[in-house]
């Protein structure tokens, strides 16, 4: 009986979500191919910029987010206040968790397992481009991935919301202490303009949007008619975010095509360890799958702007830092979207909520 709600709930996905990967890969490409064949497009593009931020992609989030931040209303914020287990889930894995186990696993690929094809020092720069990575958890994009798990869209706003706020006081001292640096700069322009983009103005948005639909027109036409509209828009957005930022990438990617592979192996085993961790944990506390999936998407998934940002400003622009971080951007939607998929295979691991 639990396998036939699975299935079916796998036969109503769209055309889009069914076929995703397929679209990311293609995206993918062409991104690549356009900043090969066409470099006047992120020429263009990157005059667009403030704060490390790509105005252009920027947009194209927003657009991914505000379709979920529609589905939140204030009295589910209230009551997601209410529920402290997913919030500590999250908080421990990524904080507590994620930034020592990163060091620890790519320190152990790179420096090691690899050291036949990485010299020393290149290897040290690319676990410190890692281990930025590695405090730095997701910011936009889980809500994203909490939306293709039907995620609670009211609570994931919480959770990234209070990681956030840890994000501004951990994010310095744990990665001054893993690099054994002092002088770690973090660009907080970043860091605000990014909660101001991607959390404050989608979310005021969004509530703004439903008070005015609903009050107009009723909650029955706002979720059966107005919210159907939006069906696709998230998953769009995704697409052409990805064009934009590997039209940028396609020089390094050709470039470094063994070291991508080989600082990709570290990466993606910790992104599999960290949700196995929060996944896991919130499966042992019977949380709600609309919960726990979230929860363990977030950890999974990293903040690559931050990331891109501190790791120019502390090594430099061609340094193998930031070469590992940018690698974190070809790995993360490829093996966030296969958790993504786990997540929805083992929804029947979870209570029901009715």
């Amino acid at each position: 009986m639990e396998q036939e709600t699975v299935e079916q709930q796998g036969q109503g996905l769209g055309f889009f979500e069914t076929y995703l990967t397929v679209w990311v890969a293609l995206c993918i490409i062409i991104g690549v191919a356009i900043g090969q064949f066409l470099p006047a497009v992120p020429e263009v593009l990157s005059r667009f910029t403030y704060h490390q931020i790509s105005i252009p992609v920027a947009i194209l989030i927003w657009l991914m987010i505000y379709p979920m931040m529609l589905k939140v209303d204030f009295t589910s914020i209230v009551e997601a206040t209410k529920k402290p287990k997913g919030l500590i889930v999250t908080s421990v894995t990524n904080w507590l968790i994620k930034p020592f186990t990163m060091f620890l696993i790519s320190a152990f690929f790179l420096r090691v397992v690899f050291s036949a094809w990485i010299p020393e020092a290149l290897a040290n720069q690319y676990v410190a481009g890692a281990v930025i990575l590695g405090a730095a958890p997701c910011t936009a994009m889980v809500f994203v991935w909490s939306h293709l798990t039907k995620g609670d869209p009211a609570y994931t706003l919480i959770q990234v919301a209070v990681n956030n706020i840890i994000l501004l006081f951990a994010f310095t001292p744990i990665v001054a202490i893993l690099l054994g640096v002092t002088d770690v700069f973090v660009p907080y322009g970043t860091l605000i303009l990014s909660v101001l983009l991607f959390i404050v103005i989608p979310f005021a948005g969004g509530y703004l949007t439903r008070t005015l639909i609903v009050n107009s027109r009723g909650i029955e036409y706002f979720e059966n008619v107005f919210l159907r509209k939006f069906d696709n828009v998230t998953i769009v957005g995704l697409l052409l975010t990805l064009i934009i930022i590997f039209t940028f990438q396609g020089d390094v990617i050709i470039a470094n095509p063994l070291h991508i592979a080989l600082i990709a192996v570290p990466l993606t085993i910790q992104t599999f360890f960290i949700f196995i961790v929060a996944y896991g944990w919130a499966k042992a506390w019977k949380l709600p799958h609309s919960i726990a999936a979230p929860a363990g998407l977030i950890g999974a998934s990293n903040f690559f702007e931050l990331a891109v940002a501190v790791a120019i400003s502390l090594f430099g622009l061609t340094s193998g830092a930031t070469l590992a971080t940018v690698v974190g951007v070809l790995v993360e939607v490829p093996v966030m979207l296969a958790l993504v998929r786990i997540a929805n295979r083992t929804r029947h691991w979870f209570p029901q909520v009715s």
